[in-house]
């Protein structure tokens, strides 16, 4: 599943860019004023300044601007682990090969604790060898774990690290959909 919705994501993606914007139009009754269409709620502001996808604080920053509440837990040898806490989900993410000043990193791992469900070892396998991105693993305490990485680079934009953020979200749906109902998911997986 999460393959067709990464497939499907970037056409969506460039449809939505190509259509041309329509202002909605408002005939009033005759000797009627016309009321104005209603204006669009304002985005969030994305964040303003330069983007290195390799410092984990430009990741936060784009999750705070989502309206995430992200801090830094801590930071080991060569690892800043971050919490995030959001409307859709609590996840940690975690930069590994950074720098003793927690900057230069080369990749993050994205994690989420799933509620316990029925599946198997053999249907996380399975589950494994059905997505392209997300992986489902069990912790030495039993507790299911979707996750999600991806390779940083200097050159890695704004736009590419959202990118990650909504296969992201991906990964969190697919892993709750297969942990409430692990056959009836591996059975439309195929």
């Amino acid at each position: 599943m999460m393959l067709r919705t990464l497939l499907i994501l970037p056409a969506a993606m460039a449809c939505l860019a190509a259509a041309p914007a329509k202002a909605p139009t408002s005939k009033a009754a005759p000797g009627k004023t016309a009321t104005p269409a209603p204006k669009p709620a304002p985005k969030p502001a994305a964040p303003a300044g330069p983007f290195d996808a390799t410092n984990p604080q430009s990741f936060m920053d784009l999750l705070a601007a989502a309206g995430a509440k992200v801090q830094t837990s801590r930071k080991e040898d060569d690892a800043v682990f971050v919490a995030v806490t959001s409307a859709a989900a609590s996840f940690s993410m975690q930069f590994a090969g950074c720098t003793p000043q927690g900057r230069a990193c080369k990749a993050v791992l994205l994690d989420n604790a799933m509620e316990r469900g029925p599946a198997t070892t053999a249907q996380m396998n399975a589950f494994n060898q059905t997505s392209v991105m997300c992986r489902i693993y069990q912790d030495r305490g039993g507790v299911a774990h979707v996750v999600y990485s991806a390779i940083l680079f200097r050159s890695t934009t704004r736009d590419d690290a959202a990118t990650h953020l909504l296969a992201w979200q991906g990964c969190l749906a697919d892993g709750r959909d297969f942990m409430r109902d692990p056959i009836g998911y591996l059975a439309n997986a195929a």
